[in-house]
C-alpha cells in the first residue's frame, strides 16, 4: 500500500491524471495535450509574476521561488537559473531595485516604474494569476507534501527498527498497536 501511495507521487510517475511532476525548470508543468509538457508560464509571464510578488512585499530570490512553488502546491518550482536572471532584467528595466540583505542575499523591491507597469498591464496580470490559480487547483488533487513526508518518515523509521535485529513479541505487539492506532486516527480525521 505505501509503495503504491509513494510511487504515485514521484517526480517521474504519472498517476490518476496528475501528469508528470516537474519541480525545477523553465516553466514546464504537468502534461499537456498529446503527452507533451504543459507550460506553467507563457513567454514573459514569469517576469510579471515576480514583479507582482515583490510588489506585495520586498523579497529575496529564494522567497520568490518558494512563493511560486506554494502557489502550485509543490508541483512546480522555477529554477534559480530562471528566477535570478529575471530579477536582473527587472532591475535593468528600472522596475525593481536591489538592496543588500542578510549575508550574500539581495532584497528586491518594486520601484514606482514597476508599479506603473503593473497598473498599466492590470488585465494581463489578473489573467496570469487567474490561470495560475486554475492550474494550481487542477494539480492539487493529491496528498499534501506534509503527508508524503510523514509517510516517508514512517517507512524509514520502521525499516531502521527492523534492521536492528529480531523483535521480541512485546516489541512486535507495540509496533503493530502504534500502526493500528495511527490508521484508526487517520480514518476518523
Amino acid at each position: 500500500m505505501f509503495r503504491h501511495f509513494m510511487r504515485g507521487h514521484s517526480h517521474e510517475h504519472s498517476h490518476r491524471g496528475w501528469g508528470r511532476r516537474h519541480r525545477h525548470g523553465h516553466g514546464e508543468f504537468g502534461e499537456g495535450r498529446g503527452g507533451r509538457r504543459a507550460r506553467a508560464f507563457e513567454q514573459g509571464d514569469l517576469r510579471i509574476v515576480i514583479l507582482k510578488l515583490i510588489a506585495e512585499e520586498p523579497r529575496h530570490g529564494y522567497d520568490i521561488i518558494k512563493a511560486i512553488e506554494e502557489t502550485f502546491g509543490g508541483n512546480y518550482s522555477p529554477s534559480p537559473g530562471v528566477v535570478y536572471p529575471t530579477l536582473t532584467l527587472l532591475e535593468d528595466q528600472g522596475f525593481a531595485t536591489v538592496a543588500p540583505g542578510e549575508g550574500s542575499k539581495k532584497l528586491y523591491t518594486i520601484t514606482t516604474e514597476g508599479r506603473a507597469f503593473l497598473d498599466d498591464n492590470k488585465a494581463t496580470v489578473d489573467a496570469i494569476f487567474k490561470r495560475m490559480d486554475e492550474v494550481s487547483r487542477r494539480f492539487r488533487g493529491g496528498p499534501a507534501p506534509e503527508i508524503i513526508r510523514a509517510v516517508e518518515n514512517f517507512h524509514t523509521a520502521l525499516r531502521l527498527r527492523l534492521e536492528r535485529g529480531t523483535l521480541a513479541q512485546g516489541e512486535i505487539a507495540a509496533i503493530a498497536e502504534a500502526i493500528d492506532a495511527a490508521a484508526a486516527k487517520i480514518e476518523r480525521s
